[in-house]
């Protein structure tokens, strides 16, 4: 082989290595949503919302859910849930009216 074909067949690896890595980046960045378009889902509204979450320490994190109208929050340790509480609802912001 020549040198100009090994250095072809590199280029060409890195070139290939590197659209996989680019694709690995956008699925991780936008998500299962992206897939789930690929898979025909359909798009009904999700009763299940993951509102925040708040890492504690290595060990523990606080995850504030929403399930319909009602949100709870919940701590999550060492691989098991050690308590749940309900939230209070978030206020709704109202429109202002300016008077003069």
């Amino acid at each position: 082989m020549d040198i100009v074909q090994i250095l072809q067949a590199i280029f060409a690896l890195a070139v290939t290595l590197g659209l996989i890595g680019l694709t690995a980046v956008g699925l991780r960045r936008f998500g299962p949503d992206v897939i789930a378009r690929f898979q025909g889902a359909e798009s009904k509204e999700r009763r299940l919302k993951l509102v925040e979450t708040l890492v504690i320490d290595p060990t523990r994190r606080l995850v504030l859910v929403r399930l319909d109208d009602q949100e709870r929050l919940i701590l999550l340790g060492e691989g098991r849930m050690l308590e749940t509480l309900k939230a209070r609802p978030a206020p709704r912001k109202s429109p202002t009216v300016e008077t003069t």
